[in-house]
């Protein structure tokens, strides 16, 4: 029998898996790119590497609109707010498919990273409210499985079927699903949502959290760390485990699957053991990645490491995005929108650090060095919340003893019968 809030008890509310399919577009749109620079450079008449700022500007739209677009739609209605999101994200990729400016596709690429902010930050706010709190880390869960699930089909459909129709193709496919995914949004999100009163100042003050920093700094050093290696793998697999440039595909696939299985495993995992959960599965990114050094001159270990990589780089997220929301309590909007940012601050940076290892003496070695240093470091955001939530228990324990003894009506001091 459904519950309240329309879901079968037991089972994620319909509204979480719609949400889910708006973040497979907007991560199909954020790397698809990658695989259409050749196409673009050409058609456009820039160089590949010129090129490439389509991706870094996405990158920095994320960064700086995710916190940009959710204070500024704050009063908004929450579905409005989506829905607006998704006639942006439709428009800009009109608008660069029409183009033959490299100036304003790029210009589009901004304001399509904006809308993709928008609805990223409003969107986890919604999901985990209609899945309620024993449910919030799975539901976010299947959020980001449907950025993971971008990279295991929507990548590598994009990139295939810009090879025939040109990377206009993809661009046009993308306005279109995004037009009939704000049709869906308004016929399953709640016309009346049952929002508390927010503000800016509520929502600034719960930025005043120090546990809510570390969570932060743990999404945003994870993706570093993971995406510092992913970032380079290709000449990785290519030129030191011998795998022929036409099966490096198939381990991207099986990365995307491993991402995707360790989204699933941190979302249910999550709600129960947040931080064995997460503690676990850093130390194991960083080990997975370390072994990627001395046994990447095989393929066969090459890719169960890849495949490695994205499960146990990926349970953290979910998990210290749920952590994030929590601690926001009330105004979560702002905080949701920085997590986003922060994991776009990891991808930024360990690609940038990784890349200017590759050029160094390290060679092929040095990204998944970088890598393995940066995914240790999440084990010290991650370890002060698990102290920090020792401590807390401690304190509401030492409290409640305090408060029995008080209220007894026995002296403090019972004198031994014995």
């Amino acid at each position: 029998m459904p519950s309240a809030s329309g879901a079968t008890p037991g089972k994620l509310p319909f509204v979480v898996w719609v949400l889910a399919a708006g973040t497979f577009l907007m991560g199909t749109t954020e790397f698809v790119v990658a695989g259409l620079l050749p196409e673009l450079a050409g058609d456009l008449g820039v160089s590949v590497s010129h090129a490439g700022l389509l991706i870094t500007a996405f990158a920095v739209g994320m960064i700086i609109g995710s916190p940009t677009m959710a204070m500024a739609t704050l009063r908004l209605p929450q579905r409005q707010t989506l829905i607006l999101a998704l006639a942006v994200f439709c428009l800009g990729h009109l608008v660069a498919a029409l183009s033959t400016s490299f100036t304003v596709v790029l210009a589009a690429r901004v304001v399509t990273a904006l809308a993709t902010g928008a609805f990223w930050s409003v969107g986890f706010v919604i999901a985990t409210t209609a899945a309620g709190p024993r449910n919030a880390t799975r539901a976010t869960g299947v959020m980001i499985g449907g950025l993971t699930l971008a990279n295991v089909v929507g990548v590598p459909i994009g990139s295939f079927a810009g090879q025939f129709t040109g990377w206009r193709g993809p661009f046009w496919a993308l306005a279109v699903l995004s037009g009939l995914a704000a049709v869906f949004i308004g016929r399953f999100i709640p016309a009346q949502e049952q929002r508390v009163d927010v503000s800016l100042r509520a929502e600034v003050r719960a930025l005043r959290q120090g546990r809510l920093w570390l969570a932060l700094a743990a999404a945003m050093l994870i993706m570093g760390g993971v995406l510092a290696t992913y970032t380079y793998v290709t000449p990785l697999l290519t030129d030191r485990a011998g795998i022929p440039a036409g099966a490096v595909p198939l381990v991207l696939i099986a990365f995307g699957v491993g991402a995707l299985g360790g989204t699933t495993t941190g979302g249910h995992l999550g709600d129960r053991r947040p931080m064995v959960t997460t503690i676990a599965a850093a130390a194991a990114t960083a080990l997975v990645l370390l072994l990627l050094i001395p046994l990447s001159t095989n393929p066969v270990t090459a890719t169960v490491l890849v495949f490695l990589m994205g499960l146990t780089g990926f349970t953290v997220n979910p998990v210290v995005t749920a952590l994030a929301m929590r601690f926001a309590g009330d105004a979560p909007t702002l905080t949701s929108a920085l997590t986003t940012s922060a994991f776009n601050v990891g991808v930024a940076a360990g690609s940038a650090i990784a890349g200017r290892a590759l050029d160094s003496s390290l060679g092929l070695t040095g990204p998944p060095l970088v890598g393995t240093v940066i995914a240790a470091l999440t084990l010290l955001p991650l370890t002060a919340l698990a102290l920090h939530g020792a401590s807390h228990k401690g304190r509401i324990v030492a409290q409640s003893s305090a408060s029995t003894h008080e209220q007894s009506d026995e002296p403090a001091q019972v004198p031994s019968q014995h």
